[in-house]
């Protein structure tokens, strides 16, 4: 069914002048998704062929990423603003948001800066709920820095995977990997000191679902649940048998009823 719905491929300027590339599948009510790490639009493409048949699903190369522009210096606001320019390219005024990791901590401060989102779905937003999180974040994203200023881009990914052991070893394998090891970054940049932002998600008064996958490690479920519990209109909802590299078939369904709900 997929191969007959509409397909758009674009470009939208984003604030600052960069060039973000986004493709835009079948019709109805704007539905983007925001990848993770590492990842691109074209990562996050079987889900949104499921969901296409319903909404009108964007994907999209966040800045330094694929077919998207980077200009410097980086700051979180940019990728706010990349995420604002696409708003106002597909959904005009609203829209719908899903981000997984870090592109659901994007999507989560975008909201807090006063992105028009009406419902936001994230999957295991990469906070930390454990004690002595905030040290050992502040001295991994030093070391990340380090080899990425020294052009170590190969080392910079295995740091990232030795901390991402459930999706390493599929990750790993991909191509072209280091030429996108720069935004890891950014990535570290989106979570601020690591810890959920409790503070600021309880400024978030849309609708918001938190999703994670029952077979993820227990730190990770324990993150997810403070962050809903964080926000006045969280909601948090655990996928048996998933993790982190959650299965396109069985999230789609749960995001079709969250964005369809009255």
């Amino acid at each position: 069914m997929s191969g007959t719905l509409s397909r758009v491929r674009g470009r939208v300027r984003s604030a600052d002048g960069t060039r973000i590339a986004y493709e835009r599948r079948g019709e109805g009510v704007p539905v983007i998704l925001v990848s993770g790490a590492l990842c691109t639009g074209e990562t996050e493409r079987p889900l949104a062929d499921l969901l296409a048949p319903r909404f009108s699903v964007v994907t999209y190369d966040r800045r330094g990423r694929g077919g998207s522009g980077d200009t410097g210096p980086y700051d979180v606001q940019r990728e706010i603003e990349d995420l604002e320019a696409l708003i106002g390219e597909v959904g005009g005024s609203q829209a719908f948001v899903h981000g997984i990791g870090s592109g659901g901590a994007l999507a989560l401060a975008g909201v807090v800066a006063g992105l028009p989102v009406d419902r936001l779905s994230v999957f295991e937003p990469p906070f930390s709920a454990e004690a002595g999180a905030r040290e050992t974040f502040t001295a991994r994203r030093r070391r990340l820095a380090g080899l990425l200023e020294r052009g170590q881009r190969g080392a910079a990914i295995d740091l990232f995977l030795a901390e991402a052991a459930d999706v390493a070893e599929p990750v790993r394998g991909l191509p072209r990997l280091e030429s996108v090891a720069h935004t890891l970054a950014y990535d570290h940049a989106v979570l601020g000191d690591g810890t959920v932002p409790a503070a600021r998600l309880g400024r978030i008064h849309a609708r918001v679902l938190v999703v994670d996958g029952g077979a993820s490690p227990a730190r990770t479920r324990r993150a997810a649940l403070a962050v809903s519990t964080a926000l006045p209109r969280g909601r948090h909802r655990t996928l048996t048998g998933q993790t982190h590299l959650v299965a396109p078939h069985v999230l789609a369904p749960v995001l079709e009823d969250f964005f369809e709900e009255e």
